[in-house]
């Protein structure tokens, strides 16, 4: 898991590493965030969950500080890292990323440690911040106009899109489907298939992996993938997937744009 957390970060880093400034300046699909903003953030979330493996009482600073400005402290963190210079913050999120990747290594495997949302293990931990780099390394491949290849590690962004089938119901007030559903979805080499729930679901959600990895981060609208789904709640789902914590997500409009 720290492997491919280390992989996706370095894939980034690659589209960004020799990016002259204006680059850095470039809007992104998210509505005022440009390239610097979504480093930022990445430079801000991976300190945060440096904190949460190593520093308890500094993590529940930042928590106290979120719920200070539950509106804001997103933007906020990321408006903060881009106004740095790019040389600076370019420095800032790959020092994080070391040391994140040495406390993930170095953290017992069974404890689980605090969070925004249920506290978690490092391996879910990494998992996650897994999801977020590849997601906002989307975010930076469509304002630089790079068509990223997709590799395995998704099948960490697949899972925990998977995982949130309920969370995605509940944090919109809708009723939580009662039922497991199947999903069965082609790997990015096209020869394997990765499945989860029971096989004679009759509620199901097929697909390429990318594309629905695509869909769980809000990257892409469905009307522009080739994920399917057979029956009412599959369909709902996916109108509503969301793989990350906080609010329901605006997501895209068809097309590409931000909603």
């Amino acid at each position: 898991m720290c492997a491919d957390l280390r992989a996706e970060g370095e894939e980034l880093d690659l589209l960004v590493a020799d990016l002259p400034a204006p680059g850095w300046a470039k809007a992104t699909p998210a509505p005022g965030w440009s390239v610097a903003h979504q480093i930022a953030h990445l430079t801000w979330t991976d300190r945060a969950a440096l904190l949460a493996l190593t520093d308890a009482d500094g993590f529940a600073e930042m928590v106290a500080e979120a719920l200070a400005a539950p509106d804001r402290f997103v933007d906020d963190g990321a408006a903060e890292g881009a106004a740095l210079a790019p040389g600076e913050l370019l420095t800032r999120w790959r020092a994080g990323r070391t040391a994140l990747d040495q406390a993930l290594a170095e953290a017992s495997p069974d404890v689980r440690h605090p969070w925004y949302g249920p506290p978690m293990k490092a391996a879910s931990m990494a998992s996650a911040r897994l999801m977020e780099t590849w997601a906002h390394g989307q975010d930076v491949a469509d304002a630089l106009g790079v068509r990223r290849a997709p590799t395995d590690r998704l099948r960490h962004v697949a899972r925990i899109g998977v995982r949130a089938r309920d969370y995605a119901f509940a944090v919109r007030g809708l009723p939580v489907p009662t039922e497991e559903f199947r999903v069965e979805l082609t790997a990015p080499d096209g020869g394997a298939t990765w499945t989860y729930g029971p096989p004679d679901a009759p509620q199901r959600v097929t697909g390429p992996a990318l594309d629905f990895c695509l869909l769980v981060t809000q990257r892409a609208h469905r009307a522009d993938l080739g994920v399917r789904a057979r029956g009412a709640d599959a369909e709902r789902w996916l109108d509503i997937a969301q793989a990350f914590a906080g609010p329901a997500g605006p997501g895209r409009e068809p097309g590409g744009g931000p909603a």
